[in-house]
């Protein structure tokens, strides 16, 4: 089992977008390894959560699990086809939490007209407030880096966020359009702008994304993301 010390390491290990996002921890206290073509990524804080990303071929994705993958309110996270079959591998069984999306894509995209980033975020809460409660960006929180948005007769009523983008990898979260002005294509709007700054910036643009939300998924594949499944294993109580 060999170290990566890196995040330029990490992306020498691994070509996939959820783990090269994830090699930012090396610069914040995470730590990184490969074991026969698989690597492992340990997040002590990315998006919320202390997080253990792997990927790679079953056999060595399920070597890091056992070695790296145990700890107070850790969840490693993985494709899900690959999380069923590292499952199946383990001497003791683990338990599926619920599965999500990771959605990612590269080359560029046009900028948009009527979207761009704020210079002032006042306007933001009070619109995730009304549209997107749940949201996991916020202003001010740590990693959240800037705001995009679309205004209507000087009212914010579409915003979406870049947060915890690493070296190549630029991440997109907090997307929100105001109730009173759904289906007009804002949120499609404001969604391409950050895509195409990201992609400018970063060469792969990603995001997270509810399994359950229809809408969303058809929106960013409208923008050219791809969709894939994953989920996280925890121990069996």
């Amino acid at each position: 089992m060999r170290r990566l010390r890196t995040a330029a390491s990490v992306q020498d290990a691994s070509d996939d977008s959820l783990v090269r996002w994830a090699a930012q921890a090396l610069q914040a206290g995470g730590a990184a390894w490969e074991h026969h073509g698989a690597v492992a990524v340990h997040a002590p804080c990315l998006a919320r959560r202390r997080r253990l990303i792997l990927s790679g071929p079953p056999e060595g994705v399920a070597s890091l699990l056992a070695a790296h993958g145990r700890g107070v309110e850790l969840r490693p996270l993985m494709e899900r086809p690959l999380a069923l079959q590292v499952n199946e591998l383990m001497p003791s069984p683990w338990v599926e939490n619920k599965p999500f999306g990771w959605m990612d894509r590269t080359g560029t995209l046009d900028l948009p007209d009527e979207a761009g980033w704020l210079t002032d975020t006042g306007q933001v809460s009070p619109l995730l407030e009304a549209a997107n409660p749940s949201s996991w960006a916020w202003p001010g929180e740590k990693g959240v880096a800037r705001w995009a948005g679309v205004h209507d007769a000087g009212t914010l009523v579409a915003t979406a966020a870049e947060a915890w983008s690493s070296t190549d990898v630029g991440f997109m979260m907090g997307v929100a359009v105001h109730p009173s002005h759904t289906g007009k294509g804002l949120g499609h709007r404001v969604c391409q702008f950050v895509t195409s700054s990201l992609l400018t910036l970063y060469g792969t643009a990603a995001l997270f994304v509810e399994s359950y939300n229809a809408a969303a998924i058809a929106l960013y594949r409208k923008l050219g993301y791809a969709y894939r499944e994953v989920t996280t294993l925890l121990p069996a109580a």
